[in-house]
């Protein structure tokens, strides 16, 4: 993962009300939760989840499919994975006598 989506996704989960979005899709599940009920679980006016939920897609850390007439966010769990793996892979990089140590791109 490249520094700068690294650092787009943490800037996007550095507001309050979207690692609140995001946490929810993410104890939703793969089958995700629809727009309607994550504003009525985190009380949200339709206006803000909507804004939010777009700076979370556009970092590529949600995705939007309409079933039907619904449309439902699911997490994108491989981009969380992609970033907790960038964030851990230089753990102990500088540590003398550190083992098994990558440098991320």
């Amino acid at each position: 993962m490249r520094i700068d989506d690294a650092a787009a996704r943490l800037e996007a989960l550095g507001n309050r009300t979207r690692l609140q979005i995001y946490r929810a899709l993410v104890r939703a599940g793969r089958s995700g939760m629809p727009v309607g009920r994550l504003q009525d679980k985190l009380k949200i006016p339709a206006s803000t989840l909507s804004h939010h939920i777009k700076t979370l897609v556009s970092v590529g850390l949600v995705s939007q499919v309409r079933e039907s007439t619904t449309l439902v966010c699911h997490a994108n769990y491989d981009a969380m994975q992609g970033l907790v793996d960038f964030l851990a892979s230089e753990c102990c990089a500088d540590e003398v006598g550190c083992k098994d140590t990558q440098t991320a791109a």
